[in-house]
């Protein structure tokens, strides 16, 4: 089923850029242009820089390297993908600001924030990854919000989607925490990796993290105060969505529509072949970071996370108003970007790629 799909995604891609080229041309060149192979189109392009994190939450993004999903549907417009890894979102708007970036598998908060920053015109959301996946885990015992005043909890970075999820729990708990780490509860930004032997040695007595760390903090003698998912209607809320320049969106339509072609056959894969999905998430971890997952915590984490290309805007706008709230997002920046979601959303590629799958539409 996947060969399948994986070749109707690609003859979709190379007729969709086909019909793109010809369109382009003026009378005058037609003739020439018919005669040319679509990866002419692309000439100008030579890689796309894809950035996403090596986080289970980044699955398809994994999945989709380690298949060649993304090269593959790139081949035909002469384009090859530069991979990078992120810790988190924050770092990785950097690099979309400075131009070392394209396209980002990226959470919701860095998405706002860099939306806003520009006043609305640098960053384009172009599809949905996935929904869930991130908790609180603390120490056995800690069994209520009052218990957590005093304590030291870590996040992956400040201004990341799991931070302002903490922040903002915790200001609905009557608790305080400020962005230098005071307050009733400190809050410590650090990577994933340095918050588990944190708490492993009782620097910080848990973390509000996405999986697979959520159940790397369980194996570690951690539970789970707070599943995220239970904070949402019908527990529903983006944790990765899929950005892209809007410059680059606006000079390579196809390109873009190309690497989302890859994307949905990644999603395709986790629905059809979980087995396998895991274990290309595996080789790809190893590949990046020299280690894989305990198969039980992957088998853990994996049920806690909705891998989809829908980006549920309505929970991304509510994820910009829990900032504010907290202090980390201005509402002034927000309506001098026109608003959310505004022009925040563009989904006529991931429509398309859809659409070529046989799968319904995602709508804003």
């Amino acid at each position: 089923m996947r060969t399948l799909l994986r070749h109707k995604l690609l003859s979709a891609a190379v007729a969709v850029t086909a019909v793109g080229s010809l369109a382009a041309c003026s009378s005058s060149t037609d003739s020439a242009s018919s005669s040319a192979s679509p990866s002419t189109s692309a000439a100008a392009v030579k890689t796309v820089r894809l950035g996403f994190f090596p986080n289970l939450t980044h699955a398809p993004a994994l999945i989709g390297m380690q298949e060649g999903y993304f090269k593959d549907a790139l081949k035909p417009l002469g384009v090859s993908v530069t991979p990078t890894a992120f810790n988190a979102g924050p770092d990785a708007v950097t690099a979309l600001f400075a131009d070392q970036l394209d396209i980002s598998y990226i959470g919701p908060n860095p998405t706002i924030s860099a939306y806003t920053q520009s006043k609305g015109e640098a960053i384009t959301v172009i599809s949905g990854a996935a929904s869930g996946g991130a908790a609180l885990v603390v120490a056995k015992d800690i069994n209520s919000p009052t218990d957590l005043k005093g304590k030291a909890l870590a996040t992956p970075q400040l201004g990341n989607t799991q931070d302002v999820a903490l922040r903002y729990w915790l200001k609905e708990q009557g608790l305080t925490a400020t962005t230098e780490g005071g307050g009733d509860v400190s809050i410590k930004p650090q990577a994933n990796a340095d918050g588990l032997t944190a708490f492993s040695t009782g620097q910080i007595q848990g973390a509000w993290v996405p999986e697979p760390w959520v159940s790397e903090y369980v194996a570690k003698g951690a539970k789970v105060l707070v599943n995220e998912k239970d904070l949402w209607p019908d527990g529903k809320f983006v944790t990765t969505n899929i950005v892209v320049r809007t410059e680059f969106l606006q000079e390579n339509p196809e390109v873009v529509e190309a690497v989302l072609s890859g994307h949905v056959q990644a999603l395709q894969e986790i629905a059809d072949d979980p087995k396998a999905a895991k274990a290309d998430v595996q080789a790809s971890l190893q590949s990046l970071t020299g280690s894989t997952l305990d198969p039980q915590i992957i088998d853990s984490a994996w049920k806690q996370v909705d891998f989809t290309a829908d980006p549920l805007p309505t929970t991304l706008v509510a994820s910009a108003q829990h900032a504010v709230d907290v202090g980390l997002l201005d509402q002034g920046e927000i309506d001098a970007a026109g608003g959310l979601p505004g022009t925040l959303y563009d989904l006529t590629a991931i429509n398309a790629v859809l659409g070529a799958a046989g799968e319904p539409e995602v709508t804003q």
